[in-house]
């Protein structure tokens, strides 16, 4: 392999990031990486206030952003017939648009299915800019199945959340953790309890029933949202895409590429998912590398010494052991917690989950997690706290432009149960889907109820398109693969290179989610050159990556001045990253 060393010739941006949980989060959220609705609405602005239209009419919002909403056929079979709204967010160009140096937009999409484009530009898109670079506009979109587009985004009655909501309060000692601090009920490790699964299976049947009652629920899948981005193209006045996707956002790309091959002007697809399992609802390859990125955490804790990592000992082997230890005593005595931001319990589900988490950015979350692990060995479980998102009260609203994020699991469900084929709905079959996740990683007990979750799914005809998403695009394609994501493996995106002719796969080495999980000037200057002029890196090319996540680990390490730009910007585009994700389903 090219070990390159490229720099940006307009100087480096060091960004971080987590996917969508790669696609959807799974986990207690943290506080680091926590953004509330206030962070970025302007008090005088109001997507009511945004009057959709068929043409880009654009309203100043946010910070330096601009702001429309885009009216798109809601069935394109049907294309004169109903509509629904896109919400569209822009960071402008720095040059003006007539300008000939004017390059033009640049959709960007962070994951999910379902992660919100409008929040990860409103926070991150300056940042973003200064890689793709100033001559094109970054531009992010909510996909269908968001609040702030049309009332199809309600997906699911407000009964679903009243039910959930009276099925915690009857368990409320049991599940504390996740009501007062984050956790997502859709979303647990099924090897928490004896009962978990069944109870996971049985919540789904009861969703997915419930969600049959809505007539929209057909058109929210990634055909259409590949269709809607060809008409936010148009209505720039361009033909050809240029896209950036992260996680989710790569099975989006490559949809757009083998549905449209002859609109392709640049697409970098990053952090990948396998395009052909994900349509067949299996979710049985995305761990590949993740116990490699969790031995990461092994091998750099015990190298940093007892000074370097608070979870230290003398080898990868004792700490993995400790790590395991904690896991089960957490499992029969979950630890209480009481903090300024939030209380509840410390069990099994949380642990695992905020661990899993962490392997999303270890530049920034491992040695805060060894301190949190180690801190909780001694009975303290403040820190792994310190870690998690506080979620605001439960609230009914009745308008859904001022509660963007009420929804976030109705939009991630539809979009990957209707994408996917059915999965049969018993449970011998939930509970064989299971135990091979198991065999699969040491994580399977957790990713394994992404599929168990559509179990029941309304029966949808399925005339969307699935594939096969592969072909002859009019300009090749950019995938880049971490060589430790947790999500993502990198086998994925060499599978997903090889569909696309003329594609060249870049390798950032290092572990953690997509590209910005650690700050790469060799990858990003990658990045620049192709949307600027098209330039791809050689076959094979594997880019380093600056820092480590603990001293004297084994990534580069950079100078004090590297040091001090990088923390700052990568921080904000990891809180942005953050922001935009689902919290809890399994992609980012």
């Amino acid at each position: 392999m090219a070990y390159a060393h490229t720099k940006l010739f307009f100087g480096w941006v060091v960004l971080a990031g987590l996917g969508a949980l790669f696609l959807i989060k799974l986990g207690c959220r943290r506080l680091d990486y926590a953004i509330s609705e206030k962070d970025i609405v302007k008090s005088e602005f109001s997507w009511a206030n945004v009057v959709p239209s068929d043409t880009l009419g654009w309203t100043e919002c946010y910070s330096a952003h601009q702001c429309a909403r885009l009216n798109v056929p809601l069935n394109y079979s049907e294309p004169d017939g109903e509509k629904a709204i896109i919400a569209i967010t822009r960071y402008p160009a720095a040059i003006p648009a007539e300008s000939p140096l004017y390059r033009g937009p640049v959709l960007i999409n962070p994951g999910g299915p379902g992660g919100s484009g409008v929040d990860f530009i409103a926070i991150g898109g300056s940042k973003l800019a200064q890689i793709v670079g100033p001559e094109f506009d970054i531009v992010g979109f909510d996909p269908r199945g968001k609040p702030v587009l049309h009332p199809l985004s309600s997906v699911i009655p407000i009964l679903r959340k009243v039910w959930l909501t009276r099925d915690h309060a009857r368990h409320s000692l049991k599940r504390i953790s996740s009501v007062a601090c984050g956790g997502d009920p859709s979303l647990t490790d099924l090897n928490a309890s004896s009962d978990s699964l069944g109870r996971f299976w049985a919540r789904a049947q009861v969703y997915n029933r419930l969600a049959g009652e809505q007539g929209s629920l057909q058109h929210i899948n990634t055909d259409n949202t590949a269709r809607d981005m060809l008409q936010i193209v148009r209505a720039h006045g361009e033909e050809k895409i240029q896209y950036w996707g992260f996680s989710y956002g790569s099975v989006l790309g490559a949809v757009f590429a083998a549905m449209f091959p002859e609109k392709v002007e640049r697409i970098v697809i990053d952090g990948v998912v396998d395009a052909e399992n994900y349509f067949d609802t299996l979710w049985s390859n995305n761990l590949l590398d993740a116990d490699k990125a969790l031995q990461t955490f092994f091998d750099g804790c015990a190298a940093a010494g007892s000074a370097g990592c608070g979870f230290h000992a003398s080898t990868p082997e004792a700490i993995s052991e400790n790590l395991t230890a904690l896991y089960e005593h957490v499992r029969t005595r979950p630890v209480p917690v009481r903090t300024p931001l939030c209380y509840g319990l410390v069990d099994f589900d949380c642990l695992r989950q905020t661990v899993f988490d962490a392997l999303y950015g270890p530049q920034l979350t491992f040695s805060p997690l060894a301190d949190a692990l180690s801190a909780l060995a001694s009975g303290d479980g403040s820190l792994i706290f310190g870690l998690l998102e506080s979620s605001p009260p439960y609230e009914c609203s009745c308008d859904p432009t001022e509660h963007q994020f009420d929804n976030i699991l109705d939009s991630q469900m539809a979009i990957l149960c209707n994408d996917g084929r059915a999965v049969p709905s018993g449970f011998d079959e939930a509970e064989k889907h299971y135990q091979k996740m198991v065999k699969t990683s040491s994580w399977g007990s957790l990713i394994a109820s992404i599929r168990i979750m559509c179990t029941g799914w309304p029966d949808i005809p399925k005339r969307h398109f699935q594939g096969p998403v592969t072909g002859n695009t009019s300009f090749p394609i950019l995938v880049i693969g971490n060589t430790a994501d947790p999500i993502t493996p990198l086998a994925n995106a060499k599978k997903t290179s090889e569909a696309f002719p003329d594609s060249v796969l870049l390798t950032q080495d290092c572990p953690g989610h997509t590209s910005l999980a650690a700050p790469s000037p060799c990858t990003q200057g990658y990045i620049r050159e192709y949307f600027f002029n098209g330039t791809l890196p050689e076959e094979d090319t594997v880019c380093p990556v600056l820092g480590s996540p603990f001293p004297d680990g084994r990534f580069q390490k950079q100078d004090e001045s590297e040091q001090t730009v990088f923390s700052a910007a990568q921080r904000d585009l990891f809180k942005a990253f953050k922001a935009a994700q689902p919290r809890r389903l399994v992609m980012n």
